[in-house]
């Protein structure tokens, strides 16, 4: 089993997306972990827009990337740049490190439906993404 970690600012939303992802599509070959370098809790949109995928995320925990200072990751995937560049040291020496900076649906103001286009624009990408990983790297 690798162990994967999706990084984000505030694991609230696309780290969780993804997260939600990668236990769907590498459940049998991969634990996941996701956290931010800040904790924002999970974000309602993001639950929401997974849930119509048929993925949920609304038990999942915001975490923060302290946590897993012990774990050894074998993919380390920041989604936006902020946590990309502003991330602490993280021990794992072999760890592959991958970035994609995903749109943040959260930022939206706007009408619901706009603010619901905005967080299917974004598991989409998210979702693709994690399609195409799994299936180069798992």
């Amino acid at each position: 089993m690798k162990n994967i970690l999706v990084l984000c600012t505030g694991n609230s939303c696309r780290s969780q997306m993804a997260h939600g992802y990668l236990n769907l599509f590498a459940s049998n070959s991969a634990i996941v972990y996701s956290a931010g370098i800040e904790t924002h809790g999970i974000n309602p949109g993001a639950a929401s827009i997974m849930k119509e995928d048929g993925v949920d995320i609304s038990n999942n925990t915001s975490n923060h990337v302290d946590e897993y200072e012990n774990i050894d990751f074998d993919f380390i995937i920041t989604v936006c740049d902020h946590a990309k560049e502003n991330c602490p040291y993280i021990a794992s020496p072999k760890a592959k490190w991958l970035h994609h900076d995903f749109y943040d649906p959260s930022k939206l103001i706007g009408s619901q439906k706009e603010k619901h286009s905005a967080f299917l624009k974004a598991r989409t990408e998210i979702k693709d993404y994690i399609k195409e990983f799994v299936k180069k790297n798992l």
